[in-house]
């Protein structure tokens, strides 16, 4: 993650672009939704803003609030609604993520999983299109798929 800090240090705008631009390849390939939360506390008069980038929820904190503490009031929320992990190098906030039902993740770790779906997505690309194993399960919500699994079974 060393880019982004350079990155950052030069042009922030920047580097948050490019950090929602492969956070959008990532949701894509796994199909989940993701929030990426941005601090704008030290902003005065910076109101909660959030804006939708493809699967992406881009999230910049009111003037007053750290991306921790809007990670702290999210989590409990979307754990209700499935899986949720938190991507953070900060201890302590890992620590509360998992007291909250989330999953912790160090950025280390994710960029390692970024890599290997960028290899993934490489060698599938290579394939010839016949040998490319598509069926509809890769292409149907896991929720749906369970539904329409259960319909087939009462049938």
């Amino acid at each position: 993650m060393g880019f982004f800090k350079k990155l950052k240090d030069e042009n922030l705008e920047d580097a948050r672009d490019k950090l929602v631009e492969m956070l959008q390849e990532y949701a894509a390939f796994k199909g989940c939704s993701i929030y990426v939360v941005f601090d704008a506390h030290l902003v005065p008069g910076s109101v909660e803003k959030h804006e939708r980038v493809g699967k992406i929820n881009v999230v910049y904190t009111k003037e007053g609030e750290t991306a921790d503490c809007f990670i702290e009031r999210t989590v409990p929320q979307l754990v209700k609604m499935g899986a949720v992990a938190v991507v953070t190098s900060d201890y302590l906030e890992q620590r509360i993520t998992l007291q909250m039902g989330g999953i912790r993740i160090t950025p280390k770790e994710f960029l390692l999983e970024i890599q290997n779906i960028k290899t993934t997505i490489k060698e599938r690309a290579k394939l010839p299109f016949k040998e490319q194993k598509s069926t509809l399960e890769d292409f149907i919500d896991k929720d749906i798929l369970e539904k329409l699994e259960k319909m087939r079974r009462n049938l």
